[in-house]
Parts: C-alpha cells; structure tokens; sequence
C-alpha cells in the first residue's frame, strides 16, 4: 500500500492504450461501500473473499492493466491467477517512504489504531518475498517520477516480450 500502483498503473494503461482497472475501485463499485466499511462490517476474511473474486475475473481480461490491493499476494489463488494470467509488476518501496506516502490517509483499514510505522515494517516483512515470488519485474519506486517509472516498466516489458518470442523459437 502506498507503492504507486493505481498511479503508475493508470498511467501505464494509458501509454499501452489498455483499460485500467482497480482491484478495490471494483470491489467498492460493486458493493457500494468503502473497502474500510467493507473490513468494519466483514472483517479482513470478507474482504480478501471479495478481492479473490474481482482478482479471479479481472485477470480473465485481456489487455488489460490491473492494480490490486497490497494485501492481494496474500492468497496462493491471487498470486496463481496473477503468476499465470498475465506479466507482475512489483513495484517495491521501503518501509520509510510507505510510510511518508500513507501518513495522512485515513482510508487504509490495516493502519488504523496502530503504530503505523511498525505495521508498515511488518506488511513489508510478510508481503515483500510474495511479491517477488510472483513478479516477472521488480521496480524500486520513489526515487523518480511517476513518469519515469511507466517509462521503465514498458522497456522491461518490452524485453520481457523479446526474451520470450526468442525462447519460443528454440528447438532441440
């Protein structure tokens, strides 16, 4: 949480000329409410049922840019969907600048009433070696601008692309 990804991902679709969902953004149109009623009322369980859901059917989609929520590598089915429907892009942030970026947002269920600083480190520490079990690119974000970071992620793409159609044409 607080990485960049409905930003960079908003951007990224655009540059792709693809549709741009987000995880939380359909799970609150679809339901109604906000993801921080959503945990108030269902608990995290029920929310991470919803996320699975919007996962598994955005996923399906094709050319399509998706960003899910933080928390969605949690699920072995979110990272298998993930993993095998389309390339992940982890966008990594330390612990530091996560905290700078979610300092003042109120909506974020898993920050509130609690050391924020503390439970941003412990997200990390959980979260950090699920993300790169899945990722096919690993981008460190904060450094640049939003722009510079879509600029990196389509060129790691593209040699994601290249390296792919090459091993495609190998025989043996």
């Amino acid at each position: 949480m607080g990485s960049g990804k409905s930003t960079i991902g908003r951007q990224l679709a655009k540059a792709l000329h693809r549709k741009f969902y987000d995880s939380d953004k359909v799970i609150e149109k679809r339901t109604g409410v906000s993801i921080s009623w959503i945990f108030e009322m269902e608990g995290e369980s029920g929310f991470r049922e919803r996320e699975s859901k919007a996962i598994d059917e955005l996923t399906e989609l094709k050319n399509v840019v998706v960003a899910t929520g933080g928390g969605a590598v949690l699920s072995e089915q979110n990272r298998q969907c993930l993993k095998s429907r389309g390339q992940v892009i982890y966008l990594s942030a330390s612990a530091e600048q996560l905290y700078r970026r979610t300092a003042r947002d109120k909506k974020r269920p898993l920050l509130q009433n609690t050391d924020r600083r503390k439970q941003i480190e412990n997200l990390l520490t959980i979260r950090d070696p699920l993300y790169r079990e899945v990722a096919d690119i690993i981008i460190k974000t904060g450094e640049q601008s939003v722009q510079h970071t879509v600029n990196e992620v389509i060129r790691r793409l593209k040699e994601l692309d290249k390296k792919s159609r090459t091993h495609e044409n190998v025989t043996g």
